[in-house]
C-alpha cells in the first residue's frame, strides 16, 4: 500500500494517481521512489497495453517538495547528485516505457509536473489548468527534466518559459506541444481519454514499444545512410513479428487481429460498450 500513489490494473490499463493533494502532489524521495518502482514493474508486465497517470485534488503537481528541496540544500554536492539521478531516472523510467503514456491534467503542473507530462505520449488537460517551470525563481534549474520539456515544445519556446519562469496557460501549452487536447471538463477529459485507449488497444502491442522506439531513436538525427539503413532494419525485422503476420491476415481476411478487445474499457476497468 502507497503513501504516495495509487494504482488500478485491469484489462491491461494501468492508472497510476499521484495521491498527496494535501500537499499539491509535490515530489520527494519517497513518491519518487514509489512512481519509479510501480512504472519499472508495470514495463515488466506483458499484459499491459496502457498506463494513464493521472493526479488527486485541485494540482497535478506542483514539482518539487520544499520541505525536501531545502533539505537538499543542506547536502553536499554528492548526495545531491544522487538525489537528481533518482529524479532523471523517474522520468526516463516514465518516457521509456514500452506501451503508450497518457496524461490527464486536471489541475496546474509546476517544475516537475510539467517533466512528468512531457514524458508521456499524450496528454489531455482540463481548460482551466496552468504550467510553469519555475526552477530559475527558485536559484535552480530544470536540469533533469530539460531534455525532455525541450524535446516536447521546442528550443525557442523553452529559453521563454525556462529563463522567464512565466505562467503559461493550457491553449498555450496546446499550441507548444505540451498537450494534444484540451476539455472544459473531467468528465469530457475521461471521455478523451477512453477514446484514445480504445484507438489504443486496436493497434498491435509489439508495434506500438516498437514505434516508440523508432520515434525516440531518429528524433534530431539527420536523414543519411545510416539513418536509412537503420530504419530500413526496423521495418525489415518487425514484417518477419508474428504480430505482423497475424496483422496483415486479419486485415486480408477480413476480420480482428489477436490482439484486438471488442469491448470499450473506460478508466478503472469499467466497461463502457463497444
Amino acid at each position: 500500500m502507497s503513501d504516495t500513489i495509487d494504482v488500478n490494473f485491469s484489462h491491461g490499463i494501468a492508472t497510476i494517481t499521484l495521491s498527496r493533494p494535501e500537499i499539491c502532489n509535490a515530489f520527494d524521495d519517497m513518491l519518487i521512489a514509489e512512481l519509479t518502482a510501480t512504472l519499472t514493474a508495470f514495463g515488466q508486465n506483458p499484459t499491459l497495453r496502457v498506463v494513464v497517470l493521472s493526479a488527486e485534488g485541485s494540482t497535478f503537481s506542483a514539482g518539487a517538495d520544499l520541505s525536501w528541496m531545502h533539505h537538499a540544500t543542506q547536502f553536499d554536492q554528492h548526495r545531491n547528485f544522487e538525489d537528481a539521478l533518482k529524479l532523471a531516472r523517474l522520468m526516463q523510467t516514465l518516457e521509456r516505457l514500452p506501451v503508450p503514456t497518457i496524461a490527464r491534467i486536471q489541475g496546474p503542473a509546476l517544475g516537475g509536473g510539467v517533466g512528468l507530462i512531457a514524458c508521456c505520449d499524450l496528454a489531455v488537460a482540463s481548460h482551466d489548468a496552468w504550467f510553469r517551470i519555475n526552477e530559475v525563481r527558485l536559484g535552480l534549474i530544470p536540469a533533469v527534466i530539460g531534455p525532455y520539456i525541450i524535446s516536447k515544445i521546442g528550443i525557442s519556446a523553452a529559453r521563454r518559459y525556462m529563463l522567464t519562469a512565466e505562467r503559461f496557460d493550457c491553449h498555450t501549452a496546446l499550441q507548444l506541444g505540451l498537450l494534444h487536447e484540451v476539455k472544459t471538463d473531467e468528465f469530457a477529459m475521461d471521455q478523451q481519454v477512453q477514446i484514445w485507449i480504445n484507438e489504443l488497444l486496436q493497434n498491435s502491442p509489439h508495434a506500438l514499444t516498437a514505434a516508440k522506439r523508432l520515434i525516440t531513436s531518429v528524433v534530431h538525427r539527420p536523414i543519411d545512410d545510416a539513418m536509412i539503413s537503420d530504419t530500413a532494419h526496423r521495418i525489415a525485422h518487425i514484417r518477419t513479428h508474428e504480430e505482423a503476420r497475424e496483422g496483415v491476415a486479419a486485415y486480408l481476411g477480413k476480420r480482428s487481429p489477436s490482439w484486438h478487445i471488442n469491448r470499450a474499457v473506460k478508466l478503472n476497468g469499467d466497461e463502457v460498450g463497444g
